[in-house]
């Protein structure tokens, strides 16, 4: 698998966006303040959505006919590597863009794809993720919600948790099953798309540490769906899933959810002055910010090839998070060992604000238990 991950640069032409979506971050988010531009995952902003899609920068790699733009998966990359170095609030269009509208495009009908897409590319509509289950953890093969033909499409009986943004999604692809029982794992999964507006459907924000409800349950209760609500082939729910967590596990957004902090960081030290212990700080968090950027470019390059690298996603998602959530804990130390340093009160509020959500951090996408089983899966150890 090593040797697979080969080094990697990312096209000229794509580097070459650079400038464009920095300009646009300049003009609508240079109003933030710092604790808010440390919630960039979980930032909401309607119209920011819709100037990323006004602007081009959603649905970069969807065909054109259908809102897209063509260019390969480098061009995201950039893209999301300059919104979340800033803490643009990526919170509504993040999830559609990365994976839904992908999933889409390689298992939907050509409805599904005129209908759907062309919205998500102009930032007007959201999507969830319904995966995990109560009971279930990460083991998205044990799932018992259940999509049973009637004679006018699918009714939908089940219960989704730990569902980002459940409550201001409009969609969710949602795993569930069609056929079979919870031991017959993977057989008789299939995805179908929910709206989450339809009669049945309950939504119940989970509140974390800030109070905050990212997080949220999703209850269906004898939900009717039409017919074109299942999204690829009956069956088939357990390959397109892996194939969507591919999407979603390889990219820039495991390495920078902290990068902010660093920034302020780095800003405080060189207005107080930097120690042997800050400089080795310093230089080890940009070591590994560099190796675990080359290892997502490498993930990326393999994308390009057309290529599901499922174990190499698995472990620069796993590095990655661990990467960053010991990023506050470190600057926090460090902060502690000066107490005659005056620290901003922003910079505070978006450290302490970092300290509780990060050990979200190794759960969105799956556990780092479930990451280390696909690794060593994927090396040939079990």
């Amino acid at each position: 698998m090593f040797d697979t991950l080969a080094l990697s640069a990312i096209p000229p032409e794509d580097e070459a966006i650079r400038p464009a979506i920095r300009a646009l971050i300049a003009e609508t988010c240079s109003g933030m303040t710092l604790p808010q531009r440390a919630r960039t995952w979980m930032g909401v902003d309607a119209e920011f959505s819709r100037k990323m899609g006004a602007a081009g920068f959603l649905g970069l790699t969807l065909p054109k006919q259908y809102g897209g733009h063509e260019r390969g998966p480098f061009a995201r990359w950039v893209v999301v590597e300059e919104l979340l170095s800033y803490g643009a609030p990526v919170g509504l269009h993040w999830i559609g863009d990365r994976q839904s509208a992908l999933v889409i495009l390689n298992y939907g009908t050509d409805e599904q794809k005129r209908w759907f897409l062309p919205k998500i590319c102009a930032g007007e509509i959201y999507f969830c993720i319904g995966m995990s289950e109560p009971g279930s953890g990460s083991d998205l093969a044990s799932v018992r919600s259940r999509a049973e033909r009637t004679e006018t499409g699918w009714r939908l009986n089940g219960h989704k948790i730990w569902t980002t943004n459940g409550h201001l999604g409009h969609y969710a692809i949602t795993l569930v099953r069609t056929s079979g029982d919870r031991e017959s794992r993977h057989a008789g999964l299939s995805q179908v798309i929910v709206d989450l507006r339809a009669p049945g459907v309950t939504v119940r924000p989970i509140a974390d540490l800030n109070g905050d409800t990212d997080f949220n349950e999703i209850f269906f209760d004898n939900v009717e769906l039409p017919p074109d609500a299942l999204l690829g082939q009956e069956g088939g729910g357990w390959a397109q899933v892996n194939a969507e967590l591919a999407f979603e596990r390889s990219g820039p957004e495991r390495i920078y959810s902290c990068l902010v902090a660093v920034d302020a960081w780095v800003k405080h030290i060189k207005a107080h002055g930097a120690d042997e212990a800050r400089l080795r700080l310093a230089g080890s968090l940009m070591a590994q910010l560099a190796t675990l950027r080359q290892i997502s470019i490498a993930v990326t390059a393999r994308l390009v090839l057309g290529e599901r690298p499922l174990t190499e996603a698995s472990l620069s998602k796993d590095l990655g998070t661990g990467f960053e959530q010991a990023i506050p804990h470190q600057i926090a130390d460090d902060l502690a060992a000066h107490p005659e340093e005056t620290a901003d009160p922003d910079f505070k509020a978006a450290l302490i604000l970092l300290m509780q959500i990060s050990p979200a951090f190794s759960l969105r996408g799956g556990t780092r238990e479930i990451m280390r089983g696909i690794i060593a899966r994927g090396l040939g150890l079990r």
